[in-house]
């Protein structure tokens, strides 16, 4: 099969990458065979590539967001058959889907909603499976339409990937006041078409809110650089709050910062129950309810740009624009020419 590969580099160019020739991967026990239709790329893509997570020895496959049909089933899998339409995020320590098959572990993966086109479906899952393991794992937000009213959720970098999809489960599914921070004006208004409460500048934000009425919120779900937002996050808090962070830091701040108000700070990683094997079943539980929520109306894909198709190039642009932190939404390629 074909794959684009990387033996890492800081910085992407088409050099980075290339069409490698690789062994088409065979589904053991418990895992599905898919044939890939769509991949979206996200931050941490643009990491292991630049050898952040880990040195880089020999050309690896990149991609962790993926859409395709099942092409062969392993043994002890049930509840897929080949030319299944799924989707799924995956396993960071695996080969990614940068490829034309992939293997993957059935328990990662469910259907892809019905409604969606491949490239809009391989936008979702690593970002949705971190917006809904940040609210209701770590948050523990409670669903319904009357849950959370009078309370307020802040979504710090509400235009990027995990920001997008938070402010549409915590509408669809809370009854939670939310603001989201945009600084630009495409920023604001995809945010704003999301279903935000609020817009608010990051780069203003405790007078920003201010000038809304509001003096403080009960969560803060930051998709940023944790340091950057740390003075703002511990003023604005609330006793008894609740803070969740995707992005690492090299310095840590001062969690003491919170001890007053009894604010609790939780990490989120998607990648952790594939990684120590946690109930790995319960990401294809909650894709398989996103594809429902999908298909209902009730979220919508935050795919903003197709890249074209899988090409070292292509892929090389894709990682660029990540790199430049100005991506609004999700940016997708179609298969390998």
């Amino acid at each position: 099969m074909k794959a684009v590969t990387t033996t890492g580099s800081e910085l992407p160019t088409p050099d980075s990458f290339s069409i490698s020739e690789l062994e088409t991967p065979h589904p053991g026990p418990g895992e599905l065979q898919v044939r890939i239709e769509a991949v979206s790329v996200n931050p941490v893509d643009t990491k292991v590539r630049a050898g952040h997570l880990k040195p880089i020895d020999s050309p690896i496959t990149l991609g962790w967001d993926a859409c395709g049909q099942v092409s062969a089933v392993g043994p002890d899998v049930q509840g897929f058959k080949n030319g299944d339409r799924v989707y799924y995020a995956g396993d960071v320590t695996r080969p990614g889907c940068n490829s034309e098959y992939q293997c993957i572990d059935h328990r990662l993966v469910a259907g892809a909603p019905d409604s969606l086109e491949p490239e809009e479906a391989a936008a979702l899952p690593l970002t949705a499976l971190t917006a809904w393991e940040g609210l209701f794992d770590k948050l523990r937000l409670d669903e319904g339409s009357q849950a959370h009213q009078g309370e307020r959720l802040l979504i710090i970098n509400g235009a990027g990937g995990v920001g997008s999809i938070a402010i549409q489960l915590a509408r669809a599914l809370t009854g939670i006041e939310v603001i989201a921070t945009a600084s630009r004006d495409m920023s604001r208004q995809w945010c704003e078409s999301l279903g935000a409460h609020h817009v608010v500048n990051h780069h203003d934000l405790v007078n920003d809110l201010t000038s809304h009425g509001i003096d403080q919120v009960d969560y803060i779900f930051c998709c940023h650089d944790l340091n950057a937002h740390w003075n703002n996050m511990a003023h604005l808090i609330a006793p008894f709050g609740g803070i969740v962070a995707i992005v690492e830091t090299g310095d840590a701040p001062n969690i003491t910062d919170l001890q007053s108000k009894s604010v609790s700070l939780h990490w989120e990683f998607m990648f952790t129950r594939s990684m120590y094997a946690f109930r790995p079943e319960r990401q294809g539980q909650i894709l398989a309810r996103l594809a429902g929520l999908v298909d209902a109306g009730s979220v919508r894909t935050t795919l903003n740009e197709i890249m074209g198709p899988l090409t070292p190039d292509n892929l090389a642009q894709t990682h660029q624009r990540l790199d430049d932190g100005h991506a609004i939404g999700k940016l997708v390629l179609t298969v390998i020419p």
